[in-house]
């Protein structure tokens, strides 16, 4: 309808992967200033709860800044993938969620990630 629009591709994908990042990088910061209360909250090792904080964190820098994108994209989509399994088969929460959020957050996470995988992350980027 708005062939147009497809000129704006590139931009759409780095505004995608600068919104994800942020999200991505909010959430392991949270796990790595209180890695201790964190890890009791999450039901892992401290050890685990820092390497997944810092995973996060470079994921998500990786994909505001366009480097190795579609590696740091797979890495945030495993990361969402376990979070989703212990959401779903250790905490037994709905996909909305009734009294803990649900884990439709980490599905979206999930998806936006694919439009990043399979696009290489657009033009705008620093290193492929």
């Amino acid at each position: 309808m708005f062939p147009q629009l497809t000129g704006f591709l590139d931009l759409g994908v780095l505004l995608l992967r600068v919104m994800v990042g942020v999200l991505v990088i909010t959430s392991g910061w949270n796990h790595l200033k209180d890695p201790e209360a964190r890890s009791k909250s999450i039901g892992m090792s401290k050890s685990v709860t820092i390497f997944l904080g810092a995973a996060e964190v470079l994921g998500g820098l990786g994909l505001i800044f366009g480097v190795l994108t579609q590696l740091a994209a797979l890495g945030v989509i495993l990361i969402m993938l376990g979070a989703m399994q212990k959401k779903i088969f250790a905490w037994h929460i709905g996909f909305w969620g009734e009294n803990a959020y649900g884990w439709h957050y980490e599905l979206m996470i999930i998806l936006m990630n694919v439009v990043i995988v399979t696009t290489n992350g657009g033009r705008f980027v620093l290193m492929k």
